[in-house]
């Protein structure tokens, strides 16, 4: 059940944050949600023990889903970074 979870909310993540980057129409569904878990990943391991909030795997709550698109936003910023050298 929790890879199911980490699916849905990863691709609902990865696609809030292609969103918020304009990288959307770059991006398929796949690649949403590879970038809202490996955003997940890196929120919950960096943002989170900042913040006090806890990963998705402790479960849902509005701070987890927060700490994961944060997470996912600086992933895609960093891809951009090397992509076309500047931060959208």
């Amino acid at each position: 059940m929790g890879i199911i979870i980490w699916l849905i909310v990863g691709g609902i993540v990865g696609w809030l944050a292609s969103l918020i980057m304009k990288t959307d129409a770059q991006q398929g569904i796949i690649l949403n949600v590879v970038v809202g878990i490996v955003g997940a990943f890196i929120g919950g391991w960096l943002i989170g023990p900042l913040l006090g909030a806890p990963s998705i795997n402790e479960g849902i709550s509005i701070m987890s889903v927060v700490v994961s698109l944060i997470g996912a936003v600086i992933l895609l910023a960093i891809v951009n970074l090397f992509r076309r050298g500047r931060v959208r």
